[in-house]
């Protein structure tokens, strides 16, 4: 019983993307080329480098409270 529990765990451990074009492997497909991924917004650039983007230096500081 407990061998079929850690075999159902470590089922789920596998790596899963929400979106085709955030796995690495499929960067080069069609589908996640532009300009075909644009109007669907699925471009790796979109799903993955949103996050690097934005650095600390680019936030401008908060308004002092008055």
């Amino acid at each position: 019983m407990k061998y079929l529990l850690l075999l159902l765990l470590l089922a789920g451990c596998e790596d899963r993307y929400r979106y085709t074009c955030q796995n690495p492997d499929n960067f080069y497909k069609p589908e996640c080329q532009k300009p075909r991924c644009l109007f669907s917004q699925m471009c790796p650039e979109y799903l993955v480098a949103p996050v690097l983007d934005k650095k600390v230096g680019d936030v401008p500081p908060p308004e002092p409270a008055k």
